[in-house]
């Protein structure tokens, strides 16, 4: 396999001390890579800097114009409670997205098998109008977009599998038909949003799958709704991309969620998403970092990630998997029936 591979040099021009989404969470995955000798055999795409106007195929202008207003900052400032922001984070993200349209221009010229794309900021969080959640915007959104404006590819699946739920992603596409979104969360859990009944809108209408997994959800849960819903879902939609937001902060060991999941599980939907990208458009999937504040599962995560797309070893899981792992046949039964699947 031939993997398309960023990393986003700039983070370090956009972190916070004291903040949990900072810069050494992709040092850890870079780290990481590095000494398991992965890096070397991905293959590195260059550096560009997204535009306004790709930007603005998911974000307002208004958005946009705030945005631009926080590159003459003297002190770092808040959008929000939760996002900050610096002089320079803007030009980082435009640039982590322009990293991101690198890695879909190989993929779907055939330079590349698959890609991955160490980003941050984060973005799933980033809605349409507003920055949120430590996002400032949707790279995976804007990807999806790109993808269909420049490469003519008609439908994108995207699968997120953060331990919060992707609203900002989900606003984007809730009335578009062209774009599949599935999300497996923890509920209750931040931002409040991915109930079962959201399922998108007019012509978007079933286009919206959302799994709100209760805390404590473990290992068996999360692979069985991947096997039962995510899966099928993925084949009767027929993508011609597969983008995926893959968040680690589902891991036991995250500071801000209450899920089980090991590494071992992740590995596991890792596989079950790239093996239903060969059966259903020639492999083209790129998995991109959102969340995930535990720095050696962040590591672990990302080298695991690469393992898998270049078809090279076994997951490795030296942190082991938590024994719990509670029952969740009645809310698997809801999603196949609101769903048909």
């Amino acid at each position: 396999m031939v993997t398309a591979f960023y990393f986003e040099q700039r983070s370090e021009e956009h972190t916070l001390e004291g903040h949990p989404e900072h810069a050494g969470r992709l040092t850890a995955v870079h780290r990481q890579l590095e000494a398991d000798n992965l890096l070397t055999q991905l293959v590195t795409v260059g550096r560009r800097e997204a535009t306004i106007d790709d930007l603005k195929t998911v974000h307002s202008t208004a958005h946009l114009d705030l945005l631009a207003r926080t590159e003459t900052l003297t002190t770092p400032a808040m959008l929000g409670p939760d996002t900050y922001v610096l002089p320079t984070s803007y030009a980082v993200a435009r640039q982590t997205i322009g990293g991101l349209f690198n890695i879909i221009d190989h993929v779907s010229d055939g330079k590349a098998s698959n890609g991955l794309a160490a980003l941050r900021p984060p973005g799933h969080h980033a809605t349409p109008s507003h920055a949120m959640g430590f996002c400032l915007v949707n790279n995976i959104a804007i990807g999806a977009r790109y993808a269909q404006r420049h490469h003519q590819i008609a439908r994108v699946a995207i699968v997120d599998f953060d331990v919060h739920h992707g609203n900002g992603t989900q606003d984007a596409f809730y009335d578009d038909s062209s774009v599949l979104f599935i999300s497996s969360h923890q509920s209750p859990l931040y931002p409040g949003t991915g109930h079962l009944n959201e399922i998108g809108q007019g012509a978007g209408e079933g286009y919206t799958i959302n799994i709100p997994v209760p805390p404590r959800t473990g290992d068996t849960a999360l692979t069985t709704f991947y096997d039962e819903i995510v899966v099928p879902a993925l084949e009767r939609f027929a993508p011609d991309l597969i983008l995926v937001s893959a968040g680690f902060d589902a891991h036991w060991r995250d500071p801000l969620a209450n899920l089980e999941v090991s590494l071992t599980a992740f590995g596991l939907v890792t596989e079950k998403l790239i093996h239903a990208a060969a059966a259903l458009c020639g492999g083209r999937i790129i998995f991109m970092t959102e969340g995930g504040y535990d720095l050696e599962v962040m590591g672990y995560g990302g080298a695991n990630l690469a393992r898998s797309l270049l078809g090279v070893g076994e997951v490795q899981d030296p942190i082991g998997v938590s024994d719990v792992d509670p029952p969740i046949t009645s809310l698997l039964d809801q999603v196949r029936r609101l769903h048909h699947l």
